[in-house]
C-alpha cells in the first residue's frame, strides 16, 4: 500500500489553528477564555489586535524615555503572545484596561518633560559658581537651597518650552515621543506644573540666597521661554540668545554666595556662553534634517555645506582656551587649574579641527561628546583648585593686595578698599561650617 507523505503546510496550519484556539490575551480571573468552540466577539478580536499593535509600536520606539508599555510574554499551547493588561469579555462589548506595568511611568514621563539631564547640568554649573565664589557668610543650607531652586527653575523652563513647541516637536523624529506630543501629559497640566515650578524655584533662590540671585533666576526663565523659544523658528541667532540663558547658572550661584557679580562671575558666565556654541552646533549638525522638518532656523540647517558651521565650531573652541585662563588671572582658581584647562581646551580644539577638515556625522559627534566631557572636568578642576592664587583678585584703587590664604599684605591697610580686605581675609567654606 502506498505511503502518503504528510503535508507540511497542513501540519503547520493545524498547529497555528490550535495555538490560536488556546491563546488568550491576559484574561482576568472573571473573564472566560476564548476557545475555538466559544469564539470571541468581533470587538474582542479587534481590541486585542489593536493593543498588540500599539505595544509593538511603543516597544520599537528608539527615543529615550518613550517606552511606556512592556510586553508580557506567555506560552499557551504552541504559541505565545505579547499582552497588555487584563481583558474583560462580555457578549456585548470588550474593554481593554491597562495594567500597572502598561501605564506610562510617571517618573519617566515627568523627568523627560523636565529634561532631567539638562537640568542636572544647570545644577552642576550653579554649584560650581557658588563654591568658587569668595564668601564667609554661607553654609550648606544656603548651598542646597540655591541649587534646588535653580533645578526647579530649569525644569520649569524646559516644561514651558515644550508646551510652546508641541506641534513642532511632533514633526521631529527626535522629539515626537516626548510626553506632550505623544499625549502622555495634558498640555494644560504641563502649563500649570511649569508655572508652579518657576514660582517655587525663584522663591527658593530668594529665600536661601538673595534677591539678586532670585532676579537673575526669574530673568533666565523669562528669556528662555519668552525670547529664545519664539526665535528658534525665525533666526539662526536663537542659539546666541539660548547661550545667554545657559551662561547664567554659575553667575546665579556666585551671586547667591556673595550678593554681587564680581569679575570672577563674569568669567564663569563667559566660559559657559562660548562653550555652548560648539556644543549645540555639533548637535544641530547631527539632527539637521530633523530640525528642518520641525521648521527651526538652526545654522546647520541653512548652511547646507557646513562650512560656516565648522568654522564657527573651530573658532569658539579655540576661544575657550584663553577664556578659561582668565579664571586664574582673576583669582578664581590656581595654576593647576590653568594647566588642566589648557590640556582640555587643546583636546576639544582637536575634535573641532577634525570636524572642520571633514564635515560628517562622526566628526560632529566627536565634538558633541568632547564638549560634554570638557565642561564637567573643567568645573571640577575649578572647584578643586579654587582661589589658590589671586594675582588680580584684589586690585582696588591703584593698590594690589596679595593674599596667601589668610591675610592681606599691603603697604597701608587704611588706604585699601575695605571690601578687598574683607574678601582677602574670608575663610573657606570647609573651614567655616554653620
Amino acid at each position: 500500500m502506498a505511503t502518503v507523505a504528510p503535508n507540511p503546510i497542513a501540519r503547520c496550519t493545524g498547529r497555528r489553528n490550535e495555538a490560536m484556539a488556546t491563546t488568550t490575551i491576559a484574561p482576568s480571573t472573571a473573564a472566560p477564555i476564548t476557545t475555538a468552540s466559544d469564539p470571541a466577539p468581533r470587538g474582542a478580536s479587534f481590541s486585542a489586535a489593536s493593543a498588540a499593535t500599539a505595544t509593538a509600536r511603543d516597544i520599537h520606539s528608539h527615543h529615550i524615555g518613550s517606552v511606556y508599555y512592556e510586553p508580557v510574554v506567555g506560552a499557551a499551547g504552541a504559541g505565545s503572545t505579547a499582552s497588555m493588561s487584563s481583558v474583560t469579555t462580555s457578549p456585548a462589548s470588550t474593554v481593554v484596561e491597562p495594567s500597572e506595568s502598561a501605564r506610562p511611568r510617571a517618573m519617566t514621563t515627568w523627568s523627560t518633560l523636565a529634561k532631567a539631564r539638562l537640568s542636572a547640568l544647570v545644577v552642576f554649573t550653579t554649584a560650581a559658581g557658588y563654591l568658587v565664589a569668595p564668601s564667609a557668610d554661607r553654609g550648606w543650607e544656603q548651598f542646597l537651597g540655591t541649587v534646588g531652586g535653580t533645578a526647579l527653575a530649569a525644569a520649569s523652563a524646559a516644561i514651558l518650552n515644550q508646551f510652546a513647541e508641541i506641534r513642532r516637536d511632533a514633526k521631529m523624529e527626535r522629539t515626537r515621543n516626548r510626553p506632550l506630543p505623544a499625549g502622555h501629559v495634558a498640555p494644560a497640566l504641563a502649563l500649570v506644573v511649569g508655572l508652579l515650578a518657576a514660582y517655587a524655584g525663584v522663591s527658593m533662590v530668594a529665600f536661601f540666597g538673595n534677591l539678586l540671585a532670585s532676579a537673575m533666576t526669574l530673568g533666565t526663565i523669562a528669556v528662555y521661554v519668552l525670547l529664545y523659544t519664539p526665535l528658534k523658528p525665525r533666526t539662526t541667532l536663537n542659539t546666541l540668545v539660548g547661550a545667554v540663558t545657559g551662561a547664567t547658572p554659575p553667575m546665579i550661584g556666585w551671586a547667591a554666595a556673595t550678593g554681587a557679580l564680581e569679575p570672577g562671575a563674569w568669567v564663569l558666565g563667559g566660559i559657559l556662553f562660548v562653550w555652548q556654541i560648539p556644543h549645540f552646533f555639533a548637535l544641530a549638525w547631527l539632527y539637521r534634517e530633523d530640525y528642518r522638518r520641525g521648521g527651526f532656523a538652526m545654522l546647520p540647517v541653512l548652511d547646507e555645506q557646513g562650512r560656516i558651521t565648522a568654522e564657527t565650531v573651530l573658532l569658539t573652541s579655540l576661544l575657550l582656551v584663553p577664556l578659561s585662563l582668565l579664571a586664574t588671572m582673576f583669582g578664581v582658581a590656581g595654576w593647576w587649574y590653568a594647566a588642566g584647562s589648557v590640556v582640555l581646551g587643546c583636546w576639544l580644539c582637536l575634535q573641532a579641527w577634525r570636524f572642520w577638515r571633514r564635515r560628517d556625522d562622526s566628526t560632529a559627534r566627536a565634538v558633541f561628546v568632547g564638549s560634554i566631557v570638557y565642561l564637567p572636568l573643567l568645573l571640577v578642576l575649578l572647584v578643586i583648585d579654587r582661589g589658590a592664587v589671586t594675582p588680580l583678585a584684589a586690585v582696588r584703587g591703584g593698590f594690589t593686595v596679595e593674599t596667601s590664604g589668610s591675610a592681606p599684605l599691603a603697604d597701608s591697610p587704611s588706604s585699601l578698599d575695605p571690601r578687598a580686605v574683607e574678601r582677602a581675609t574670608r575663610p573657606r567654606l570647609d573651614s567655616s561650617p554653620r
